[in-house]
């Protein structure tokens, strides 16, 4: 593939107004933001950019902000996944026509796929584009795991060049490490807390919400790694352990956008009903995110 699938490639958050409509505006300035701060990619539309959220139209709009802000700079990697099939082709080919670099596709959801169903979807997508395709695996949100054997297999088709492992099951990470050639087949952490052991176990690097609050942080995971430098890299993985500490207070993609806006960054609301939290656990979140900007992270 001539795009790279490798390093700290940043799960963008959509932002949204008070009133819930998309501000692209603010979504050119956080993509910006994130490749300012050394993202080797730069992902919108998925889990955290609540690309459930949104009509087919408002994701292409979305895209069209994020391309235009990247500019070339980085590969950006948009969320393509639906239900369907039929729909996931429609996106898809909607996005690369719009300049997605690598596209994601999400594991059907809702209702139980079967290994076979879940092989014959990623390759009808696959065949229906020419960019890099990016499984995206989510069980917990999304129902149906995919096997590292199905994934092995389907690592044989030419554009379908990596996962996005976000089952939280590292033993999972490590089987498609050992059953796809790295060469030509990227392994990625969706878990921002396995970031720096898939590397260390031949991953090609991770895509990260935490990212949108400490950009910075999570390049330096992938740049210490990379220049053998194992106790920063250490360090900084270590780092983001207090608010990921705080995902047990509601839903991971609100507490990710809470946080964003607590560092600065005015990306606005979840769409409802996923953004209700409490006084209290807003007040933790922003008493984490000041301690750690106190601390360096950023």
């Amino acid at each position: 593939m001539s795009t790279p699938i490798s390093g700290s490639i940043h799960a963008l958050v959509t932002p949204f107004h008070d009133d819930e409509s998309l501000n692209l505006d603010q979504m050119r300035v956080h993509a910006d933001r994130a490749v300012r701060s050394g993202a080797h990619g730069v992902f919108c539309l998925g889990t955290n950019g609540e690309f459930f959220q949104q009509t087919a139209d408002e994701r292409l709009a979305v895209l069209d902000a994020v391309v235009a802000s990247v500019d070339g700079r980085v590969p950006v990697y948009a969320g393509a996944g639906a239900v369907g099939t039929a729909e996931t082709v429609r996106i898809a080919e909607r996005m690369q026509a719009a300049g997605a670099d690598v596209l994601s596709v999400i594991t059907p959801y809702f209702a139980a796929a079967s290994q076979d169903e879940l092989y014959r979807h990623f390759a009808t997508v696959a065949a229906s584009v020419d960019v890099p395709v990016l499984i995206y695996n989510i069980p917990a949100r999304t129902g149906n795991n995919i096997a590292p054997a199905t994934i092995a297999r389907l690592a044989e088709i030419d554009n379908i060049a990596g996962v996005k492992d976000s089952s939280g099951n590292f033993d999972a990470i490590l089987q498609c490490i050992e059953l796809t050639d790295p060469e030509t087949f990227a392994v990625l952490a969706g878990t921002d807390s396995l970031v720096l052991p898939t590397l260390q176990a031949g991953g090609a690097g991770g895509i990260t919400a935490v990212a949108n609050v400490y950009p910075r942080v999570m390049v330096e995971i992938y740049e210490r790694w990379a220049a053998g430098d194992l106790d920063g890299a250490r360090t900084a993985q270590a780092s983001i352990r207090a608010l990921r500490n705080l995902f047990v207070l509601g839903n991971p993609n609100t507490i990710v956008k809470a946080a964003t806006n607590a560092a600065g960054e005015n990306v606005g609301p979840c769409r409802a009903p996923f953004n209700l939290l409490s006084a209290d656990a807003l007040d933790r979140i922003a008493a984490t995110v000041r301690a750690d900007q106190a601390a360096g992270l950023g």
